[in-house]
Formats: C-alpha cells, sequence, structure tokens
C-alpha cells in the first residue's frame, strides 16, 4: 500500500506483476528437465479416494473471511472447468456451490475447541466484518488463469476505472480490493485476535481445480514420469483460455464487461466468515454478510 503511494493503477499492477510473474515461473518448472510431476495433496488425495483410505477425515480446522462470488463468476468458472477437465479428466474440481476466495485468514491447522474460542474473542466484530462489503464496495475485473503445480485458480486484478457498470463512477475504484483487506485486517486486529495469515502476496484468486493424481500429464497409468506432450497440451490449454478470457472478458473503451469478467465483492452476499475444516470449500458458516 505505501509503495504504491495508495493509488488504484499502482495497486493494480502490484496485481498484475505477481500473476504474470507467478505464472511464467511455474511454467518454466513445468518444462523444466527437472519437472518430476504434479504436487499432489495428501489430505485431498485422501479424501478423494475413499475407497483406498476408509474413515479418513481432515481435522484442520480454520477461521476465514470468505468472499463469494456472484452468478455471473461462477458461471464462467463453471465453463472454465469444462474446459480444464477435457485436457485433464482427474482433475479434481472445486463444487460451484463450494466457490470462494479468501480475503482474510484469521488462522489455520488449529483444533475445533482452539478456533471457537477464537470466534468467541471477535464475536462482536464479526458482523461488522461481514456486512464491510455492503458500503465498502471494491470491484474486481480481468479474470485469467493462475497455476502451479499443485491448483490452477481463476485471478483477478483490482479495478482502475476501466469500463465501470452503470451507477458506478470510475472513482469508486479508488477504494480496492488492497484496501479490502487491509480494512479486514485492521478490524480483526482491534478484537485482540493475532492474525496469522498464509496469503499476504498481492493476489484475488479463487482455486477452480486441484491435481490428485499425475495421471493426466504421465507417460502410462503405471509410468507416473511426466510426459512432455501431455504437459504442453495442458499448459497449452491454459493459455488458450486465457486468450480468451482476455478478448471476451477483459474491458474495452466504450463497452460493458461481459457478465463474468467483473466482480463487485459484496454482490448477493456479504463476506462469509467460516470455521472448520475448510480447506477444500467445506466448514461452516458463522454469519454471512448482507449482500446488495
Amino acid at each position: 500500500m505505501h509503495r504504491s503511494n495508495q493509488s488504484q493503477k499502482e495497486i493494480q499492477n502490484c496485481y498484475a506483476k505477481h500473476r504474470e510473474t507467478r505464472n511464467a515461473a511455474q511454467r518454466q518448472k513445468f518444462l523444466s528437465r527437472d519437472f518430476t510431476g504434479v504436487t499432489i495433496d495428501p489430505y485431498l488425495h485422501k479424501l478423494a479416494n475413499p475407497e483406498q483410505y476408509p474413515g479418513f477425515s481432515d481435522e484442520r480446522n480454520c477461521l476465514v473471511f470468505w468472499a463469494r462470488p456472484p452468478a455471473g463468476v461462477r458461471a464462467l468458472i463453471a465453463n472454465l472447468q469444462k474446459q480444464l477437465l477435457a485436457i485433464a479428466p482427474n482433475l479434481w474440481l472445486m463444487p460451484i456451490e463450494c466457490l470462494h476466495m479468501t480475503s482474510l485468514e484469521i488462522t489455520f491447522s488449529l483444533t475445533a475447541p482452539e478456533i471457537d474460542n477464537i470466534v468467541d474473542q471477535m464475536s462482536d466484530k464479526i458482523p461488522k466484518i461481514t456486512d464491510y462489503t455492503k458500503d465498502y464496495r471494491t470491484r474486481l475485473i480481468k479474470p485469467k488463469l493462475s497455476y502451479d503445480t499443485a491448483a490452477i485458480a481463476l485471478s483477478f486484478e483490482p479495478a482502475a476505472g476501466e469500463s465501470p457498470p452503470d451507477g458506478r463512477p470510475p472513482e469508486a475504484d479508488a477504494y480496492t480490493y488492497h484496501h479490502l483487506r487491509r480494512d479486514l485486517y485492521n478490524l480483526s486486529r482491534s478484537t485482540g485476535v493475532e492474525v496469522a495469515s498464509r496469503y499476504v502476496v498481492p493476489s484475488a484468486h479463487l482455486t477452480i481445480a486441484r491435481f490428485v493424481s499425475q495421471t493426466d500429464i504421465s507417460v502410462s497409468q503405471i509410468d507416473d514420469r511426466p510426459d512432455p506432450e501431455k504437459v504442453n497440451r495442458l499448459l497449452h490449454q491454459i493459455e488458450s483460455i486465457n486468450s480468451e478470457l482476455y478478448h471476451s472478458y477483459w474491458p474495452k473503451d466504450g463497452e460493458n464487461i461481459k457478465s463474468g469478467g467483473q466482480w463487485i465483492v459484496g454482490q448477493e452476499k456479504g463476506l462469509d466468515c467460516r470455521k472448520g475444516t475448510l480447506w477444500y470449500g467445506g466448514g461452516e458458516t458463522v454469519r454471512l454478510g448482507k449482500g446488495f
């Protein structure tokens, strides 16, 4: 925030640079001769294969504030997931009803009683935090797939006055998603809790798919070594989708942004204060804020 002088264009540039740099580094990793395969989350692998791991449960409890995507973004993601499945049919897909963007993570990997104690400590401020986006409305634009060896996400950048929807002046974008994250952090800290978030980089993303098998990029079902041709096909599909997103969903002068191409955080639903075993979209709602 200080480096950008709180300028929405500079903040947007920080988010853009982060995802471009990260995608480029991950592409290089996938194409490296040293690449040994995708990173399989052992918890999700076991949850996705109950016949192999009967009775397994994820006991890692977390406390977060999630932003829930509106209908247009959900529809876009459903379409993107279908396109990804066409080239990688063994991907684990985030269920549409579970889609979320972590605006603030309070803590992770604790016991349920420990989480409940933190919820009690924050209880007076949770209504204000979850309703915050009703009055402080930040806009996200320029959807693009971001990826690494573990997962694929749909990421956005904070808007900086480009093609605002009817009724929203361009200067409203001066309050960016990064400002929102700052305010949520400060409100949470004002309760006396320690915020142990893992999310400090300039990123606004929703995980839409995870790798739970090497099969889609391996030489064969019995040989887990990466097949360079299959790896290239996967990367080509991601890049083709990003080209489609750029041409169809990014702002254009004098045109309205296509449904799904922008997201005013708080549309339809306010922030979702969520607790429990929620690493893969689960858990339970402590309080859902008021949307607009």
